[in-house]
């Protein structure tokens, strides 16, 4: 079974940057698409972006295109997102999920059969 652990969070001023890292254990990760979520309190969990399983193909929330960019090695297990020019509306704890078919780039959380624990991202200056 597919585990998936995120890290790479923490507390940024506005406009800052993070790298945000989701290494897989457990299954064979270059057959899964990977997608980023973030939910906010008191928010429904909304989608960010994803990636097939070869890196060929992303897709982004409106919200984040062009500040956000999501990526994998397949070698080693790790999908990032890079999240800059980072706003107080960006706070929230953000979660890896995968599933199969490895082509899927959805961004809907209905989606994704497996999901990390999460990690927060806190912009505030």
């Amino acid at each position: 079974q597919l585990q998936l652990v995120e890290s790479g969070g923490g507390l940024v001023q506005p406009g800052g940057s993070l790298r945000l890292s989701c290494t897989a254990s457990g299954a064979t990760f270059e057959y899964y698409a990977i997608a980023w979520f973030r939910q906010a309190p008191g928010q429904e969990r909304e989608g960010v972006s994803a990636i097939a399983s070869s890196g060929g193909n992303t897709n982004y929330a409106d919200s984040v295109k062009g500040r956000f960019t999501i990526s994998r090695d397949n070698a080693k297990s790790t999908a990032y997102l890079q999240v800059n020019s980072l706003k107080p509306e960006d706070t929230a704890v953000y979660y890896c999920a995968a599933t199969r078919p490895g082509w899927v780039t959805a961004i809907d959380p209905d989606e994704y059969v497996y999901w990390g624990q999460g990690t927060q991202v806190t912009v505030s200056s």
